[in-house]
């Protein structure tokens, strides 16, 4: 019997682990590509996790409520067209209650390891899985093996999905090439003195207070929600890696305000979306960024990896307090009608707990919006693998003194403060300073 490992997926770059929250399917199910087949919680999304493959579920091995690490097997789908003998399909029915735990470790099959590896069809490279429905499309348009392995895809771990043939064979009877995968960089030398860093601990369960906590008759013990459990220990853990430094700026953002106040209407009749205040200063954030690579890196040991793409994460409140941060990609080429539109569309998602895989994978640097809280300054922590976060506060009319050619005079200003919080091992404070002074810049010089 051929069948397809369904794995935990890594549903970001600092995600381990999974919580699954429910599933929509049972054994002996009969399933096609794309259904969803469960819900998963992580710090950082809540994502229904489509089949990747048609065919009928032969085992669930995790239950609702565990807890499972990032590729370990948690269902096993007999592929379409292969019939499993009568002994294997009495096993396979077992109910999902009788899986075992899952720890973290590696799940054992009782098939045949070799029947157990995805299928290779021959038209596709020798790692990489293609759908009956994708390989249809590319033979229809003429798309050859060598082409179709440099797409780029954006389904279950990294799939070419039918939404990116499609959209691929629609740029190509534009004029629009494939992409071609960028080389691998070459890595960094080490000196022969440098000692390698010592592993950053991971710890498996929280830390014990110094000072025992005990809690009185009336009090009220809330246990966490899986989500909440693990932004706590990614929190824990994002202060240990990085040693945080913040620097503020206060920007004047009368012009951005009046530019606003100015378009706001005709934009949504437009556009469809509220022209709100996140989307300049996600562009004035992009621009910046191209202005200081450094800032929209990652460390890797004793090495810098300096990202090429920018994509912006922003941070979203759910209304059961938790936070969610969906990424905005290649936000240095969206207009602002662009980033409106994909701000907008992220947000409601996370809001609807419709989130998928990809919209929270491959952030390079996050902003966080406190201000719609009406809070003034805070001090966000990095979201790692990340090296800086912005954060920013609520807008306030304040008097200020301003240079005229006639002297200085007093005027009502609309005034707001910029915090970056961001790693010392790679930014300095000189900096991070340029940084986020340039980020105020663009919102003080905002041509409307």
């Amino acid at each position: 019997m051929a069948t397809f490992e369904i794995k935990m997926p890594k549903l970001g770059e600092s995600i381990t682990e999974g919580t699954i929250i429910s599933w929509s399917v049972k054994v002996g199910d009969t399933i096609n590509e794309d259904d969803v087949l469960f819900e998963v919680n992580t710090a950082k999304v809540s994502a229904e996790i489509p089949s990747p493959v048609a065919g009928k579920v032969v085992k669930i091995l995790a239950n609702e409520g565990d807890t499972v690490a990032v590729g370990v097997v948690v269902a096993l789908i007999q592929l379409d067209g292969e019939d499993g003998e009568n002994e294997e399909d009495s096993t396979s029915t077992a109910p999902a209650n009788d899986a075992q735990p899952a720890t973290g470790q590696p799940t054992e099959s009782t098939t045949p390891s070799a029947a157990t590896e995805p299928v290779k069809n021959a038209k596709g490279s020798d790692n990489r899985w293609y759908s009956p429905v994708v390989l249809s499309k590319a033979q229809e348009a003429g798309i050859g093996k060598d082409e179709l392995d440099s797409l780029q895809g954006t389904g279950y771990l990294g799939r070419l999905s039918k939404r990116d043939i499609e959209a691929y064979i629609e740029r190509k009877k534009k004029g629009v090439s494939a992409p071609q995968p960028a080389p691998k960089a070459a890595p960094a030398p080490q000196a022969a003195a440098t000692p390698a860093p010592a592993p950053v601990p991971q710890p498996s369960s929280p830390a014990t207070p110094s000072v025992p906590v005990v809690a009185g008759a009336e009090d009220e013990v809330i246990a966490m929600d899986p989500v909440r459990r693990i932004i706590s220990d990614r929190m824990s853990e994002s202060k240990k890696i990085s040693p945080h430094v913040t620097t503020v700026v206060e920007v004047d953002v009368t012009k951005l305000v009046r530019w606003r106040e100015k378009n706001k209407d005709a934009f949504k009749q437009r556009e469809g979306v509220s022209l709100t205040f996140m989307s300049p200063i996600t562009e004035a954030t992009a621009k910046a960024l191209k202005d200081f690579p450094r800032i929209n890196s990652s460390v890797d040991g004793y090495t810098i990896i300096q990202k090429k793409r920018i994509n912006i994460g922003i941070a979203v409140s759910l209304d059961n307090g938790n936070l969610i941060v969906p990424v905005i990609k290649d936000a240095d080429k969206l207009s602002i009608s662009g980033l409106a539109a994909s701000i907008s569309t992220v947000a409601n998602k996370a809001r609807k707990n419709k989130l998928m895989p990809d919209d929270i994978q491959g952030g390079t640097f996050t902003i966080t919006n406190y201000g719609s809280f009406k809070s003034i300054i805070s001090t966000p922590i990095i979201n790692q693998p990340e090296v800086a976060i912005l954060g920013v506060g609520a807008i306030e009319k304040k008097p200020a003194v301003i240079e005229t050619p006639e002297g200085d005079v007093i005027a009502i200003r609309h005034k707001m403060y910029l915090s970056l919080s961001f790693d010392h091992r790679v930014i300095d404070g000189s900096l991070g300073g340029e940084f986020v002074r340039r980020v105020a810049d663009y919102l003080e010089n905002w041509n409307d």
